[in-house]
C-alpha cells in the first residue's frame, strides 16, 4: 500500500457539482473551493462550463458531462454538446455511453458514436471520460466495453454518474484496470466521501477520484496525521 500526501490525493480529485438545483453561487463556491485546494478540475453540468472556466482559468481544469446522467441521446447529439462544452472552455468531458448498445450487444452502434465523440474531442486535445454505469453491467460487459474503449482510443473509463442504484466500488476499479492494460485510465466516482476511500481506489490504480466531499476529505486527511 502506498502512502499519500495530500497534495497528491487533490491532483487526482474532479472536485463535482451535478446537482440538478445547482445555481450559478454554487458552482462559484465550489470553482474557489476547487482553487483553495488545488485539486486536478472541477466537475459540472454543461451549462455551467463556461462561468467555470472564468474563475478558475487555466490553473484548473474544467470537465463538463454529457448526456448525463442517462446517456440515451442520439450520437448526433452527444457529439454536438461536446462541441458545445469545448466551445465554452471544457477541457474534459465525462460521457454518459449508451447503456442499452451493450445490453443489446449494438457493438456498430457503441463503436460509431464513442469513435465520433472521441474524434471530436481529440481535435481540440480535449480529454474523453466514458461513463459506463458499471452498476447496471455484467462483469463481462464490462471487460467487452474496456476493450473497445481501447482500440476506440477513449482516454478514460469512468465507473459512474452516481445517480444510478450504486457509485464505485473497488472490484469494479480492479477489473477495469486489468483490462486497460495501461492504455485507458480509470476514473473513480460515485459515493467516495472519505480519505481513506479515496486512498484506497488510487491504492488499487483509479488514476482519478471524482467527489463532491473534497473538503471532508481534507479535513479527515489531516485529522489523520495530528
Amino acid at each position: 500500500m502506498v502512502k499519500f500526501d495530500w497534495s497528491y490525493i487533490a491532483g487526482h480529485i474532479d472536485h463535482t457539482l451535478l446537482k440538478p438545483t445547482a445555481t450559478s453561487e454554487d458552482i462559484t463556491n465550489l470553482c474557489n473551493e476547487a482553487l483553495e485546494m488545488s485539486v486536478h478540475s472541477v466537475c459540472i453540468a454543461p451549462s455551467f462550463v463556461r462561468l467555470a472556466k472564468s474563475i478558475v482559468g487555466s490553473h484548473l481544469k474544467v470537465v463538463g458531462v454529457i448526456s448525463f446522467p442517462l446517456g440515451y441521446s442520439v450520437p448526433e447529439v452527444k457529439v454536438f454538446e461536446v462541441q458545445k462544452c469545448i466551445e465554452q472552455g471544457a477541457d474534459e468531458v465525462d460521457v454518459v455511453m449508451n447503456q442499452g448498445f451493450v445490453k443489446d450487444k449494438s457493438w456498430n452502434d457503441f463503436d460509431d458514436e464513442i469513435s465520433a465523440i472521441v474524434k471530436e474531442a481529440s481535435k481540440h486535445d480535449v480529454l474523453t471520460k466514458i461513463i459506463i454505469e458499471a452498476c447496471n453491467l455484467s462483469d463481462q460487459e464490462k471487460i467487452e466495453v474496456v476493450e473497445r474503449l481501447n482500440v476506440l482510443d477513449a482516454d478514460f473509463v469512468k465507473t459512474s454518474t452516481g445517480f444510478s442504484t450504486s457509485g464505485a466500488n473497488l472490484d469494479d476499479v480492479i477489473l477495469l484496470k486489468k483490462y486497460a492494460k495501461g492504455k485507458l485510465k480509470v476514473k473513480a466516482a460515485g459515493g467516495i466521501r472519505t480519505a481513506k476511500q479515496a486512498i484506497d481506489y488510487l491504492n488499487v490504480g483509479a488514476d482519478r477520484i471524482g467527489t463532491s466531499s473534497t473538503r471532508l476529505m481534507r479535513e479527515e486527511f489531516s485529522s489523520l496525521l495530528s
